[in-house]
């Protein structure tokens, strides 16, 4: 079993990625594999809804000139996420929404069902606006979201502060046990099959 850990902050070393450092060492110790990916600082691009990716069924973003698509290819291999993000003006970084709203749209299947976490790091506030963003699409994906004893947020300003915040790391040791709690029991010997989903039955408010 693998979880994909995703640090959404243009900054490799820092609080985002001691916080998720922390929830993997968890994880390995209950069994779980762990693969870290870092988006990187290199421009991204927002979906400008052309649609490409539904009509040609890609299973994949047809712009293939950033991080997106190497990041589906990291889904297919994962069983659970953990999504981390520094918090800017209460919300996540722009780059990790861009990201996630192409891949989230144009490769569902390979997330759909599937266990997730979200983490904020910030200095000092907008963090619990910034966790229940990046908790709304899996909520659409028929996502398991993964709690704590208290929200998945840390504190930490300078790089690595994130590691003083003794609640915060607390709070994703116990998220990242929750997981392989979780992870054990969708695949183990005596898992029950999920529920039978239902064929979508969309409903526009506004009609002519």
């Amino acid at each position: 079993m693998k979880t994909l850990l995703i640090n959404g902050s243009p900054h490799k070393d820092g609080n985002t990625a001691r916080a998720l450092s922390e929830a993997g060492t968890a994880l390995n110790a209950e069994g779980i594999e762990t693969e870290l990916f870092w988006l990187g600082t290199k421009p991204v691009r927002g979906c400008i809804a052309c649609g490409s990716c539904m009509e040609k069924q890609l299973g994949r973003c047809a712009f293939d000139d950033d991080v997106c698509n190497r990041l589906i290819d990291r889904f297919a291999e994962a069983d659970a996420f953990i999504v981390g993000s520094p918090t800017y003006y209460g919300q996540p970084a722009g780059a990790l929404l861009a990201v996630l709203q192409r891949a989230f749209f144009s490769a569902r299947a390979l997330v759909e069902g599937k266990p997730a976490a979200c983490v904020a790091v910030c200095r000092r506030g907008g963090s619990t606006a910034a966790f229940q963003c990046m908790n709304m699409p899996f909520e659409m994906l028929n996502s398991i979201l993964i709690g704590s004893q208290y929200w998945n947020i840390a504190f930490g300003r300078a790089p690595g502060e994130a590691g003083l915040d003794t609640e915060g790391m607390q709070t994703m040791r116990m998220m990242a046990r929750n997981m392989a709690w979780v992870l054990k029991n969708l695949h183990g010997a005596n898992a029950i099959p999920r529920p039978e989903r239902e064929e979508w039955a969309p409903m526009h408010f506004i009609r002519p």
